[in-house]
């Protein structure tokens, strides 16, 4: 490793979290491949993974592999699940070549990608039910969707170690939903045992796909109460100094539409985005609250400290750790359409990678973004598209 690249995993390894954390998008997802290729070639160590939907799968993939293998891991996972489930692939020159005409052709492909989706499903994914659920007045919850998706256990088991994923070497959570409750629920390997089924459950968006069964109950994608898992990163690392890098498909800021079809695309931006900004306000102001209990605990002398109850209490609260949020954002391209999360092309999902990488790339090239947080509340967070914008507006 040259000393350039050694720089940004020196200064990620001064906090005790170092976590990516992965929102739910569909094919939207090799954007979050790119940005772990990124952080992998910079030599940064992840202690965690959180994930939800295709964000769970990603992180199965990482958890699941030693980490001189993960990337080409991730590279088989989507180069698969990018192919038709049935007949021929496009020819992958062709289909590179046509895709770099002009918008036009992308759209056209686009189009094309996702209407075979929709007929024939994607190969080691999902492929439609045979007879259509639709068809039926009542089925076992397992298999009421329009797609099965039983091809997908197959394809996690022939690339995950599931062993590796739950020996703790990472902690590894993701999201569902309790489908008979309501209730939002962490799948995590310090406190169970995963298998397959969680990360299919955490990616099981009705009515595409069905329920998964386990244990007796069912669940569906995480992504229908909360699509990213920043939250819970943040709340069980409060007494830990906490680097995150946050992976989002969906940018909850965009323009007014100007027509129905991209009416469509703003609800799904703003339905699937995260709440990272309710999120980190709440967080900050923990932070802050922590910060300053610490401070107010030094001035009692520590002899008394025991013998008052509210001091006992506050030093439970208190503390001096920080948090540093670092958030990428998956913008869409011009030529991109409200199915864009069903759009599985080689070709876009190659571009999409690429997009990724290229953004982690731009983001730790500002040594600044990876300093341990100096200010009131300890708590920052940066998005290197905002601040190019906003350098550009000065």
């Amino acid at each position: 490793m040259s000393k350039t690249e050694s720089r940004p995993a020196a200064a990620a390894q001064a906090y005790e979290t170092r976590a990516l954390v992965l929102q739910g998008g569909g094919a939207l997802g090799a954007y979050q491949a790119g940005v772990y290729e990124g952080l992998n070639e910079a030599g940064i160590e992840l202690t965690d993974l959180a994930g939800i939907s295709i964000g769970a799968l990603n992180a199965a993939i990482i958890a699941g592999n030693p980490v001189e293998q993960r990337v080409e891991r991730l590279h088989e996972f989507w180069n698969t699940i990018c192919q038709p489930y049935v007949g021929p692939a496009a020819n992958p020159l062709l289909e590179q070549s046509l895709f770099q005409v002009n918008d036009l052709a992308r759209q056209f492909l686009g189009v094309v990608h996702a209407g075979s989706a929709l007929m024939v499903g994607q190969k080691g994914f999902f492929h439609p039910r045979f007879p259509p659920a639709a068809l039926s007045a009542a089925l076992d919850p397992a298999r009421v969707g329009h797609y099965d998706t039983r091809p997908l256990k197959d394809t996690l088991e022939s690339l995950c170690d599931f062993d590796r994923i739950n020996d703790g070497g990472l902690h590894v959570s993701v999201g569902a939903v309790n489908v008979r409750t309501g209730n939002f629920t962490y799948f995590d390997n310090r406190r169970t045992r995963l298998g397959p089924e969680h990360f299919m459950a955490s990616g099981a968006l009705p009515p595409a796909f069905p329920a998964i069964e386990i244990e007796g109950e069912y669940y569906w994608d995480g992504g229908l109460v909360s699509n990213t898992p920043l939250s819970r990163i943040l709340e069980r690392n409060l007494a830990r100094d906490t680097l995150v890098f946050q992976v989002d498909l969906w940018s909850a800021r965009g323009p007014v539409p100007r027509s129905l079809s991209e009416v469509s695309d703003r609800i799904q931006d703003i339905r699937y985005s995260s709440r990272t900004r309710l999120v980190t306000d709440q967080m900050r102001a923990y932070r802050k609250m922590q910060r300053l209990l610490r401070e107010v605990l030094d001035q009692v002398p520590a002899r008394r400290r025991n013998d008052i109850l509210a001091c006992r209490q506050a030093a439970e609260l208190a503390s001096d750790k920080r948090s540093n949020i670092i958030h990428l954002i998956y913008r869409d391209k011009p030529y991109e359409q409200h199915f864009r999360d069903f759009q599985f092309g080689l070709a876009t999902m190659r571009e999409h990678w690429a997009t990724g990488l290229q953004d982690i790339r731009s983001t730790l090239a500002h040594p600044r973004y990876l300093a341990m947080p100096d200010n009131e509340a300890g708590f920052v967070t940066h998005d290197v598209h905002r601040d190019e914008i906003e350098e550009n507006m000065k």
